[in-house]
């Protein structure tokens, strides 16, 4: 089965085509800029091969619908497209990121999911909304195709009361569902199968910490394959330090903000999401530049890496205690993968609780997944790189199975 993967964004379509069968990348692409005066399209056959070809549009594109239709076309172009001489879809998998309540798990796509995902907005207002236009031009386009959708929040619904919810009014979460969610679910549920088959375990019988590191991050408590506890809450703004978005703040940062900087309360969110984080610490929120400056001698820069691997390491030891036995500790997405200082930093001082890396080992430049953990260590640590386009691809595919 060849599954088109759609995450539509509020000017922008990313998508894939999966050829399912030997889970390769037939196609990537991304829309960008809709509704400007000038859109653009890039469209890449075949990226993971010596025949990858490259193809690149620019003109309006007023609309998703438009963008839909202009990726469909140089798909299914006679010429160079990947669908082709009897290739078809087969599915459509559609990332949406909040399922509230209302999803433990991806579901197939009807008007009672719609619906849902309706309610849902005042949840994720940026966010639904673009999915569901992502998801009703994906209809409009292939009425006969069945469209999953796959929910950044399922995995996390196995939380505990204890874990997710908030010491407020318990009304507030009766009437209005305030409670922690969690997002980045389905990395953490693909690295963690990945981890799994990498110990040789049943997933259900695995205890792990799986820490997502990019522009945004989050960690996650997976007690015997189910998700116990994760650091983002009812938005994506709690826990760890990221990017641009804060984490933890004290609540009442807010009202001090009004009251001495006479900041009206969408200007604090804005600061919080977008201002905050590594680039309010110190004016950079990618973490090579902030390596160079610190490696420079710019001590904010130092600063600013000190905070952040401090908040990890101080959530590796509150989520140790909560799981009790850990099996593995698993680091994953852009700096996860990649940065070897932030990781080292991050597991820095936790040898008493068994987690010894192998300096040697965590230097290493690999895409692969691997063990940077020393014999040594009770807790093995891994490096596994995330694929959320396939975490999808599968479940769709396990979906329109049954």
């Amino acid at each position: 089965m060849n599954v088109l993967i759609i995450n539509s964004g509020s000017s922008s379509i990313k998508y894939q085509v999966l050829d399912m069968a030997t889970e390769t990348v037939l196609a990537v692409g991304l829309v960008e800029r809709i509704g400007e005066e000038v859109g653009r399209l890039k469209n890449t056959v075949r990226p993971d091969s010596a025949e990858a070809r490259e193809t690149v549009l620019e003109q309006p594109i007023p609309d998703h619908r438009t963008g839909m239709e202009l990726a469909i076309g140089l798909l299914t172009d006679p010429a160079q497209g990947v669908l082709r001489d009897g290739a078809v879809i087969g599915a459509v998998g559609h990332r949406v990121v909040h399922g509230g309540e209302d999803f433990s798990g991806s579901m197939r796509i009807t008007p009672q999911v719609i619906e849902a995902l309706e309610r849902n907005i005042p949840l994720a207002p940026l966010h639904n909304p673009a999915n569901l236009d992502g998801i009703r031009v994906a209809m409009e386009i292939f009425p006969d195709l069945p469209q999953v959708a796959v929910f950044d929040t399922a995995f996390h619904q196995t939380m505990p009361p204890r874990a997710f919810l908030y010491a407020i009014p318990y009304e507030l979460y009766e009437q209005d569902r305030v409670r922690r969610y969690g997002f980045h679910g389905t990395s953490h549920r693909f690295v963690a199968g990945e981890c799994a088959r990498l110990l040789g375990r049943p997933l259900e019988e695995c205890n792990l910490i799986t820490v997502h590191l990019g522009n945004g991050c989050s960690m996650t408590a997976i007690e015997n394959g189910r998700s116990i506890d994760t650091t983002l809450g009812m938005t994506p703004l709690e826990g760890l330090v990221m990017g641009t978005r804060s984490g933890d703040v004290d609540p009442a940062l807010h009202l001090f903000l009004k009251q001495n900087k006479g900041m009206e309360l969408e200007a604090i969110d804005a600061l919080l999401n977008k201002e905050s984080g590594l680039k309010g610490l110190c004016g950079m929120n990618d973490m090579r530049d902030i390596h160079r400056a610190a490696e420079a001698g710019d001590r904010r820069a130092a600063i600013a890496l000190e905070v952040q691997t401090y908040r990890n390491r101080k959530y590796l030891g509150a989520y140790m205690a909560v799981l009790g036995r850990v099996d593995a500790i698993v680091f994953t997405a852009g700096i996860g993968e990649n940065d070897a200082v932030v990781r080292a930093e991050s597991l820095r001082g936790l040898e008493h609780l068994g987690v010894v890396l192998d300096g040697g080992r965590n230097s290493e430049r690999s895409r692969e997944a691997r063990c940077i953990s020393s014999e040594a260590s009770r807790v093995r640590v891994f490096v596994i790189p995330t694929n959320e386009e396939l975490a999808i691809g599968r479940e769709t595919v396990a979906v329109v199975r049954g």
